[in-house]
Formats: C-alpha cells, sequence, structure tokens
C-alpha cells in the first residue's frame, strides 16, 4: 500500500521529524526489523538511525524487543496518537501556568487600548478560540448568525453554547434551511432558533458590544474572520441581526 504525501505530512505535523516519519512508515509495512534492517531500504543514514528509534520509542509510536540485535515494532497508529495527544496536553498544562503568569501581565501592562478596533484572524483554531473566549465574556446575550458556518467551528461551540445556557445568557441562533438537522436539533436544546430562507455570511454579536464575522476561506482554503470591539460596527451588527430575526421562521 502507497502512503500519500498528505498523511506523510499530518504525521509530521503531530510531532514526527522526517527521518522518524520514514522509520515508522517502514515498519508498519514491512513489520518488525532491527536497525540495519530499516536503514538499508529507507537509506536512512547508519550513524542517525538508533537516536531516530530511540526518539521515536520516547513518543510512543514504536516498542523495543531487546536482544542482540534490538527489534523494532510499530504501535498501532490509534494507540500511537493517543500517546503523542497525552504528551502534549501534559505539555502544555505543564508550561501554561508559567506563561500566562508573566505573558498576560505584560500584555495587560501595555494596555487594550494598542490593539486595533478591527483584526483579521485566520485559522480555523485561532478562530474557535477567539469565540469561546468572546463566549467566556458573555454576560446577557449571544447572538450567532451561521448560515454557512462550518460543521467542525459549530461542532466545537455546542458544549459553551450549553453552559451559556445554564447561566441565564440569552442565546438567540439564526441558521438557514442547509442546515443539519441534527445539528438544527442540537443547538435547539440551548437556545432559541429560528430559519431565514437567504442569508449571507457567519456572525457572533456578544452583549452588543463585540463582533466576529466570519468569512469563509481564503484562497489558501484557510478560514478567516474579521473581530472588532467598535461599538459603532457591533451595534450595526446587532441591529442587521435583529432585522433578520424579526423576519425568520422559529423552529419549535
Amino acid at each position: 500500500m502507497s502512503i500519500t504525501e498528505k498523511t506523510k505530512k499530518s504525521l509530521r505535523e503531530v510531532g514526527l521529524t522526517e527521518y522518524e516519519t520514514t522509520a515508522y512508515l517502514h515498519l508498519l509495512t514491512a513489520g518488525p526489523a532491527t536497525a540495519s534492517q530499516v536503514t538499508r531500504p529507507t537509506a536512512l543514514p547508519y550513524s542517525k538511525i538508533y537516536d531516530i528509534l530511540t526518539s521515536l520509542e520516547k513518543k510512543g509510536w514504536i516498542e523495543v524487543e531487546n536482544g542482540r540485535p534490538k527489534r523494532y515494532f510499530p504501535k498501532p497508529p490509534f494507540e500511537a496518537l493517543e500517546a503523542t495527544r497525552l504528551r502534549v496536553q501534559s505539555s502544555l498544562e505543564e508550561n501554561v501556568d508559567q506563561i500566562l503568569g508573566e505573558l498576560q501581565t505584560l500584555y495587560g501592562d501595555r494596555g487594550l487600548q494598542e490593539r486595533p478596533d478591527i483584526w483579521i484572524l485566520r485559522g480555523e483554531f485561532s478562530i474557535v478560540a477567539r469565540i469561546r473566549e468572546y463566549f467566556d465574556e458573555t454576560k446577557k446575550e449571544l447572538m450567532l448568525a451561521a448560515a454557512i458556518l462550518p460543521k467542525p467551528i459549530l461542532g466545537y461551540l455546542l458544549l459553551d453554547i450549553a453552559r451559556l445556557r445554564s447561566q441565564g445568557v440569552n442565546l438567540k441562533v439564526l441558521v438557514t434551511a442547509k442546515i443539519e438537522a441534527e445539528t438544527l436539533k442540537e443547538l435547539g436544546r440551548f437556545s432559541q432558533v429560528r430559519v431565514k430562507d437567504q442569508m449571507f455570511g457567519n456572525g457572533v454579536i456578544v452583549d452588543g458590544r463585540k463582533v466576529m464575522l466570519l468569512l469563509g476561506k481564503s484562497a489558501g482554503s484557510e478560514y478567516l474572520a474579521i473581530c472588532s470591539d467598535h461599538a459603532g460596527l457591533a451595534g450595526l451588527s446587532k441591529e442587521y441581526f435583529e432585522y433578520l430575526w424579526a423576519d425568520a421562521k422559529e423552529v419549535q
């Protein structure tokens, strides 16, 4: 079976080096092997092969059978990825307090007024992180327009929507008929939902003072969004949302 370049790239993005990716894929396709049996067909440098295999073992991608010579066994991809997830999560938790303790203070000392009134976010995770930050700041009312809101992004937000409902926040979600029935049902459990036949774009409005407008994907297939805490833009966005809301069909 030929391994696609997309999969190889994904392996590198979750933390494997190019050499480690080559070694793991060889073990996965050819089966357990000694160090020399890995280097010959892969052309990996013999002077580095033990460091490569040792690193793969520490990262949780292979196991070692002691002997002369040692033999190396690939772990199942699901098990290896779970080990990677736990390792990354543990590392993040260990460092987050230290980072926030110093850098958040530094950010606060500079003053929020230095941030522009309008700025652009790029990438699904940056957008989700900012929306969830907005959710955490919501005190009274959250308006969400989801004309073409991507399901992966919406999925991240359902738990936050449920939490806000439990806190007594007034939640209004405006969607189009194109939204999946299952997603519509989930949203309806925690918020007021109305359907508008025609609606363009997506947005989040927090307490009438902050707004995010999701622009869709750029030419490079990267999600883009505009964020603002400009009072005029936030107020105009809220007025437009309420105009659409008044004419939309209520979902029971």
